[in-house]
């Protein structure tokens, strides 16, 4: 545990903090963090999630078919819920900040932390690593283009409103696969299924751009930290309870009702546990749109992961042990 606070969790904390002592000193400001944001959003992420998933293939994506079908059902159904419940449950919130949210709090950060949190506990293997890119092509195939579409859909809708125009239904899913951070899983995921082989080769072209994310999208969401004022109310908690108590109780839940192989549902468990996406950090202050309390709920999640982290694996031990 303590080799997963050190090299997984403090290293966040201290990029982070970085990004938001330079914020306060003036080095770089709101502005900047929005440039950042967009090199990440436009170029880093889809590369990091090309390469990620493009590298898989159709044998690992069908070995353990109740792994794919639960990571699905739990992580959409709770990316669904977090948009309803934020749509309609606070009266001054919009579809759009409803879909920020759910980009947020209804998504793990598996790109970033998926491999840094899991080889720690459980070894580096080739489970870990399918873990890893099903609840990926799931987080970024699937999430990011559906998050993106219903943030459109307000966006656009408002506009329309204002000028009395009808808004067709397909423009936002058009705009949102327009982005390169939704289209580039998709095809990615295509690759993998026809069967077509990605040259290692070609790897290294990606590589240096998709490095940057991390570091690049967590540095920004400290500027943007030292640039908000930060709001720890009831959105905040309410979001972080959603992400590190809701999520992986379901997929422990989940992955008993379906009688999964056990070390499948303690990873599932735990990737589930992770801190919000960054992404969805990254496409809020890209949109300009539910930040300061989204950033709040990242920050929140990522302190008190690190003992929300022990505590599921010791009720999944526990859970399974009763089963």
């Amino acid at each position: 545990m303590l080799h997963i606070i050190l090299y997984a969790i403090v290293p966040i904390v201290v990029v982070m903090l970085a990004g938001f002592i330079s914020g306060k000193k003036g080095i770089f400001n709101g502005d900047d963090s929005k440039k950042f944001n967009k090199v990440v959003l436009d170029y880093a992420l889809p590369a990091a999630l090309f390469v990620s998933i493009v590298q898989a293939d159709r044998e690992m994506l069908a070995r353990d078919l109740k792994l794919s079908i639960v990571s699905l059902v739990v992580i959409m159904v709770c990316f669904m819920a977090v948009y309803f419940i934020y749509r309609y449950c606070f009266k001054k919130n919009t579809g759009a900040d409803a879909a920020v949210s759910a980009l947020i709090s209804g998504s793990p950060t598996i790109g970033f932390l998926g491999f840094a949190v899991l080889e720690p506990i459980f070894g580096t293997n080739p489970s870990v690593a399918l873990v890893v890119a099903i609840v990926g092509i799931v987080v970024n195939a699937v999430g990011i283009p559906v998050g993106l579409s219903l943030l459109n859909a307000s966006l656009d809708g408002t506009q329309a409103a204002a000028a009395g125009k009808k808004e067709s239904a397909w423009k936002p899913v058009i705009h949102a696969l327009e982005q390169p951070v939704a289209w580039a899983p998709i095809l990615a995921v295509i690759l993998v299924l026809l069967g077509l082989k990605w040259p290692d080769w070609a790897s290294p072209s990606f590589d240096l751009i998709a490095k940057a994310n991390a570091s690049m999208a967590v540095f920004s969401a400290g500027i943007t930290l030292s640039s908000v004022k930060i709001v720890i109310n009831w959105q905040a908690l309410l979001g972080s309870i959603l992400k590190l108590i809701v999520m992986p109780a379901l997929a422990l839940i989940a992955g008993l009702l379906w009688h999964m192989d056990p070390l499948n549902i303690k990873m599932l468990v735990v990737a589930c546990a992770l801190p919000p996406a960054f992404s969805g950090i990254i496409i809020a202050d890209e949109y300009n749109t539910y930040v300061a309390t989204g950033t709040s709920s990242l920050t929140l999640s990522v302190i008190l992961f690190i003992g929300f982290c022990p505590l599921w694996i010791w009720i999944t031990d526990m859970a399974l042990n009763a089963f």
